[in-house]
């Protein structure tokens, strides 16, 4: 039997900004399934959302593995009998440079930020249409505009699958709309575990004197948008991404 609750897919949804947006779209009254690898985490973050009323059920899955994100949707459809909502947001850095990257390192970096998207939209995209629509939002980085910023923990090849997203983000808003909504968030620096890094660490002070907001940004701001992208009706927003970022002028 079909529920009243929206269905919320989040891949990397154990920690930092997926769970973040997970969090905020089941107090919004949805229902969530959890992608990730990290399985304490994960279990961790199923619990709170249990938590705030929802039903919330997890796979531990590597994104970037094609056949796994067709079985899972099945098995979401099956337990829910919907799906509603994709967040892609799992990915992984890589602050390696051209000259010392190796072709597995620029693979792997492919796989996980860019063909994950692929993936997962594929695997749900039917499902959505059979419900009458669906939104989709992908996260892309500010990297992908600026192509990294003073405080990046990854380069070029993480730019080039981020930017990647958008291109997707802006040939799927035309390929499925009007039924569904896809769209692209583009966050700047969010404290999540990997802003836990020495380097940026050490430089917090300096680099919030490069944003106008003077401050990081949290999980929490982009979930904030995440959530209106995804449950606001109307919503007359699709191929778009947005920068999240506090305005960092020293892009």
């Amino acid at each position: 039997m079909i529920g009243d609750r929206k269905v919320a897919i989040v891949t990397g949804g154990a920690r930092g900004i997926g769970r973040g947006c997970a969090l905020r779209l089941a107090a919004s009254g949805c229902d969530i399934v959890l992608i990730d690898l990290l399985e304490p985490e994960m279990k961790s973050t199923s619990a709170e959302i249990s938590k705030l009323g929802a039903d919330c059920i997890d796979f531990v899955a590597d994104v970037s593995d094609h056949k796994a994100s067709a079985d899972i949707a099945k098995q979401v459809y099956a337990h829910f009998g919907r799906l509603d909502i994709l967040v892609n947001n799992a990915g992984k850095p890589m602050p390696v440079g051209i000259r010392e990257i190796t072709e597995d390192q620029w693979d792997q970096t492919i796989d996980i930020n860019l063909k994950s998207c692929f993936n997962w939209i594929q695997a749900s995209a039917d499902f959505m249409l059979s419900g009458g629509g669906g939104r989709i939002v992908s996260m892309s980085s500010l990297n992908a505009h600026s192509g990294g910023v003073t405080a990046a923990v990854s380069r070029f090849a993480y730019a080039a699958a981020k930017a990647g997203i958008i291109g997707m983000t802006r040939a799927l808003a035309k390929e499925l709309g009007p039924t569904i909504l896809v769209n692209a968030i583009c966050p700047g620096l969010i404290k999540t575990e990997v802003a836990k890094n020495p380097v940026i660490v050490s430089r917090e002070a300096e680099l919030i004197e490069g944003i106008a907001a003077k401050r990081v940004g949290t999980p929490s701001d982009v979930a904030q948008i995440v959530e209106f992208l995804c449950l606001s009706e109307p919503c007359f927003i699709t191929g778009q991404d947005f920068v999240v970022d506090g305005f960092q002028w020293n892009r």
